[in-house]
């Protein structure tokens, strides 16, 4: 069998070219909507522990679906890391996923998720802006996976 990308080495250079500008973009818009545009490392570090803990609390079925409809950046901070054979967290509280959140961002919570009431306004707009990538249909499937202190993180059954 013959592997086009080996054979055609100017294929892979442009996707990865074109992944990173996709996630660039993702990230300066993530940062405007969290106001936080001076700091990309700190969007990064919030995007990828919010995307950690829900993935320490979803099944990884639910998480595969989910991550489907990623365009590729989002798909690699959500898998960095990722072992899929550990035990997933029973959180059933929103004040037990911030704990768990900080946790997921490491030596940094501090200064990332300052308190419980900005984590959860990070939580809130990260969600806003990850919609335009996720299906209606696909809203609903993690809402109803979700613990029901939790489902508010996915928003209501907006049309958008």
């Amino acid at each position: 069998m013959s592997n086009f990308l080996y054979s055609n080495p100017t294929i892979m250079p442009q996707n990865f070219n074109q992944y990173a500008a996709d996630g660039n973009q993702f990230l300066k818009e993530l940062a405007t909507e969290l106001n936080l545009t001076n700091e990309p490392e700190k969007v990064y570090r919030i995007l990828a522990a919010i995307l950690h803990a829900l993935r320490d609390v979803i099944s990884t079925e639910e998480s595969i679906q989910l991550i489907s409809q990623f365009p590729m950046f989002l798909k690699a901070v959500y898998v960095n890391r990722w072992d899929t054979h550990q035990k997933k967290q029973k959180i059933k509280t929103t004040e037990n996923f911030i704990e768990l959140i900080k946790e997921k961002c490491g030596t940094t919570a501090k200064v990332d998720f300052p308190d419980d009431e900005k984590t959860e306004l990070y939580l809130s707009v990260t969600f806003i802006v990850l919609r335009k990538y996720i299906s209606f249909g696909e809203l609903e499937d993690l809402k109803s996976n979700l613990p029901k202190d939790l489902k508010w993180i996915v928003g209501g059954t907006l049309m958008f």
